[in-house]
């Protein structure tokens, strides 16, 4: 008969990283161990004899190849009753590479639901706020400035607002500096804008404001608007568009900027050399396509090339290597599944397989989203141990993920700070902190 049963925390599923099953049993009761989760596989049945302690090592090979994180359920069985019996069930995680003690501190406070920050070259960061102001942290966050007033007007509702900052890669010198933001125009709809303008020598406001981008097909609704803003080395702008939650067919369109990530120039122009750029029109500024509620933008301090994270639907959050001309899948394939959904693998949308011409994420979460926020590379001397990890915040279930890589394949991870902030953008700061 069935006797009781046992539900793990998450459990490792990221290859690298092994999980260590420990059973302990005191009497004289024979046991099996019927693991029950179906996307657990070739773990069958563990028997425990009595006054002894079984472990199993769960290694990546056993979980179908995913990538992300899930309870894993053990239900204990009695072949016999030939006397009174105990059995206690432990879980542990090897550590990954370059796990080393942190510290999560406050640098500042007084804030009003921050969204994004940059670092100024006096190591200053200019910090958006949802509601629309812009204002700037001193370098040792003990202060916080009043409002830099020039700011485009915002719509704020729901998931939108005055979003991501981003300063030109001459700022030093022309004081400009780039805003995505959510923008309702005379008629209710509303889509996502990026504008330029300079900072004023005194850091007030901001002057010679121009709207340089504006997202086609705006709609209602005040979900979805992604809008991280990320220099590549060439000088052209990285803008992430979300696929405005129900207009998700129009992440496949070429002539929609849902869904997608643009690259222009800093006067808003098609930026030269993006892979549609002979179809013209709407297409010429588009570099990937098939994308949901992109969070997060970071170029890679060795190769130049540009990764994303973004949300899934119930699960299948991704970080993505968005390469030109890739398109993700949304919403046609997508390892998560409908809102309300059971969880389970059968609900994933297109089955879940990234076949031509779908490209398939470097990691996902499963079942249980993450919701990531910001997420940077680690190219500083405070932690030498994480060169190259890069690090993904998450804004639901409050952690930061140290995700470890050998070439473009994830082989490890590290859940830092659980349940303990959202954590909606992530920066490497001069000093070498995140």
């Amino acid at each position: 008969p069935i006797i009781s049963s046992f539900t793990t925390d998450q459990v490792a599923i990221l290859p690298g990283q092994n999980t260590i099953l420990k059973w302990t049993q005191t009497g004289a009761t024979n046991l099996v161990l019927n693991p029950l989760n179906q996307n657990v596989t070739g773990l069958s049945q563990i028997s425990v004899s009595p006054n002894s302690t079984t472990t199993y090592t769960l290694t990546a090979s056993n979980l179908a190849g995913t990538q992300t994180s899930s309870p894993l359920t053990i239900q204990v069985e009695s072949v016999n009753t030939s006397g009174p019996y105990s059995i206690n069930m432990t879980m542990t995680t090897a550590s990954p590479p370059g796990s080393v003690p942190v510290k999560l501190t406050t640098f500042a406070s007084g804030l009003d639901s921050p969204w994004g920050m940059t670092f100024l070259p006096d190591r200053r960061i200019l910090v958006t706020q949802k509601s629309g102001s812009l204002v700037i942290v001193s370098a040792n966050g003990a202060s916080v400035s009043g409002r830099i007033s020039g700011v485009p007007t915002v719509d704020s509702g729901g998931q939108g607002g005055l979003l991501d900052v981003a300063l030109d890669p001459q700022f030093s010198s022309n004081r400009r500096l780039y805003l995505s933001y959510s923008e309702r125009d005379s008629g209710g709809s509303i889509g996502v804008a990026v504008a330029r303008a300079e900072l004023s020598s005194n850091d007030s406001a901001l002057n010679n404001l121009t709207v340089i981008f504006r997202q086609n097909k705006k709609q209602g609704g005040s979900n979805h608007y992604g809008s991280r803003l990320v220099f590549r080395g060439d000088g052209t702008l990285f803008v992430t568009l979300g696929e405005r939650f129900d207009f998700a067919s129009e992440a496949q369109s070429l002539t929609s900027y849902m869904g997608k990530v643009v690259r222009i120039n800093t006067d808003g122009s098609p930026a030269a050399g993006n892979p549609f750029a002979s179809q013209g029109g709407n297409a010429a500024a588009i570099w990937t396509y098939g994308n949901r509620n992109i969070q997060a933008a970071t170029m890679h301090p060795i190769t130049g090339d540009l990764w994303i994270s973004e949300h899934g639907p119930q699960g299948g959050d991704e970080v993505n290597l968005a390469l030109a001309g890739r398109n993700f899948g949304w919403p046609n394939v997508s390892y998560g599944c409908n809102y309300g959904d059971p969880i389970g693998t059968g609900c994933r949308y297109g089955a879940g397989t990234h076949n031509s011409p779908y490209t398939a994420p470097v990691a996902f979460w499963y079942p249980v989203s993450t919701a990531p926020g910001g997420a940077a590379f680690y190219a500083g001397t405070k932690f030498p141990e994480w060169q190259g990890n890069l690090f993904v915040g998450g804004l639901s279930g409050g952690s930061l993920w140290r995700l470890i890589f050998n070439g473009n394949r994830v082989i490890a991870h590290e859940t830092l700070f659980k349940n303990q902030h959202q954590f909606r953008d992530v920066r490497l700061g001069p000093d070498g902190s995140i």
